[in-house]
């Protein structure tokens, strides 16, 4: 009987593993049939076989980098045009070729187009449903093209769009937040250092510290557009364009400053992604600077957030969470990251174009993205804050006026140094008395320097404290006046 058992089981294993190999057999040559690779490599062509299903989904990029169709057409349309320039189509040929990509465009624009298996990326995609609608005349457009300067161009063209968006988005955050400081100029605060109440200042003039910073990072935004701004199309796979193509012409077609000048180099080049990365970087580390103050004088209920930008608990009734700032807050780490990582990608990379540079998308349609994200959020957030005036001045206390009883000495002729310690001495005694420094007598302040006079008790006086601060961009009210007009005008130039 357990001879029978084992014969049974070995003719049925060996059924299984013969059925197996059929249908691998099968598989394959189904593949081999099918060519599945892609509207560019069919069967017949340089690869015998389909490809691995998993290195399809792995090898693929349409899934995010249809976000340039836009672009991706727009250099198709100009590249039609630089080859029938120079004899390679006719000029019947390009009107076709415009024509049927002017119809794709039209297909993405209203959601329509559809996207098929093979569609490897933007560039495929886009080249397939044109020969569907011309026929075979869309084969000629990619004469002395690659997809290495293609997409080179639609990197660079979609990014200096971006770019020129988040610089208009900024400069609705600096009208908003500028108004709502001269809004708000009379009200009087505490500046700190090391968290610990330094001297008195206009609630307004602290907004205008963060603002100024995201002038700067403006500013370093409009510096990195020329650079981003060069066409790399006509460089070809890396050696430039055998047909003669008009490099400048297709600058001028698609709205760039000039032409890259080295085509191994434009077709690999990802410094201008680099360079917004970082800015991305340093750009969120404002906004969270920001968004961190303003928790802490909602904690200290100095302002109100408003409800529309705080979330609640799922447990404690009573809870208002600043949740809007704590993301600001928390996209700066974020943003680093996607500044470092993309850069350590391209740090070994060889000449000249590597499918690695095809992960420089991901991080730089996220931080656009969380760029005007973040912009909306902090500028709904200042346009709807409240101010709690009388909160923000119980922040104020007279040992801050410290500094201000020095400089009552200087005036009068007494070194710093020496009214710095004569000061201090006075912050002493009051502290050994537990009392406020303000409620010092005349007496006693004279018994510490003589040459303190009848009028030092004018010193206890937090708005005149703040009108002494007036050199340019001081916290008097002139000064913080200047700030906030010279921020309003240099968002109305962006």
């Amino acid at each position: 009987l357990s001879v029978i058992i084992l014969i049974h089981l070995v003719s049925t294993v060996s059924t299984e593993v013969s059925y197996k190999e059929e249908s691998c057999e099968e598989t394959m040559a189904s593949k081999e049939v099918s060519g599945a690779r892609g509207g560019l490599f069919g069967a017949g062509g340089r690869f015998k076989g389909g490809t691995d299903p998993i290195m399809e989904k792995f090898n693929e990029s349409i899934s995010f980098d249809k976000r340039m169709w836009s672009q991706d057409i727009r250099g198709s349309i100009a590249y039609a045009k630089s080859i029938a320039l120079v004899g390679i189509i006719t000029e019947e040929e390009a009107n076709i070729l415009v024509d049927g990509l002017e119809k794709v465009g039209e297909e993405w624009g209203n959601g329509s187009f559809e996207i098929k298996a093979g569609d490897e990326d933007i560039h495929t995609a886009n080249e397939r449903r044109l020969t569907e609608i011309v026929g075979p005349v869309g084969g000629k457009l990619h004469t002395g093209r690659s997809r290495n300067d293609q997409v080179a161009t639609d990197t660079r063209l979609w990014t200096v769009e971006a770019e020129r968006d988040i610089l208009k988005d900024i400069a609705t955050f600096l009208v908003v937040g500028a108004e709502f400081a001269a809004e708000n100029i009379d009200t009087l605060t505490s500046g700190y250092t090391h968290l610990q109440p330094a001297q008195p200042i206009r609630f307004s003039h602290w907004l205008m510290s963060h603002l100024a910073p995201v002038i700067r990072d403006a500013e370093r935004l409009m510096e990195m557009i020329p650079r981003a701004n060069q066409c790399p199309l006509g460089s070809g796979a890396l050696a430039g364009n055998a047909f003669g193509v008009d490099r400048e012409f297709l600058a001028k077609e698609l709205g760039f400053n000039g032409v890259t000048s080295n085509s191994l180099d434009a077709t690999c080049d990802r410094d201008f992604v680099v360079e917004f990365l970082m800015w991305s970087a340093l750009f969120h580390t404002h906004i969270s600077q920001l968004a961190e103050d303003l928790i802490i004088i909602n904690l200290l209920r100095g302002v109100t957030i408003d409800d529309a930008y705080a979330t609640g608990s799922s447990l404690m009734p009573q809870k208002k969470n600043p949740d809007a700032l704590e993301l600001l807050r928390g996209k700066a780490g974020i943003a680093l990251g996607r500044a470092v990582g993309f850069t350590a990608t391209l740090k070994g990379l060889p000449r000249a174009y590597n499918k690695d540079l095809q992960e420089d998308k991901k991080p730089l349609f996220e931080a656009v993205d969380t760029a005007k994200d973040c912009l909306a959020i902090v500028t709904g957030v200042i346009a709807t804050l409240k101010l709690n005036p009388d909160n923000l001045m119980k922040a104020l206390c007279p040992e801050m006026l410290a500094t201000d009883l020095a400089d009552y000495l200087v005036r009068r002729g007494v070194p710093f140094r020496e009214t710095h310690h004569i000061s201090g001495a006075c912050v002493r005694l009051a502290e050994e008395q537990n009392i406020s420094i303000d409620t010092l007598t005349l007496e006693q302040l004279q018994n510490i320097d003589a040459r303190f006079e009848e009028d030092v008790m004018e010193v206890w006086d937090y708005e005149a404290s703040v009108e002494r601060k007036s050199s340019i961009g001081g916290t008097a009210r002139a000064a913080v006046q200047k700030q906030i007009d010279d921020c309003i005008a240099f968002a109305n130039t962006l």
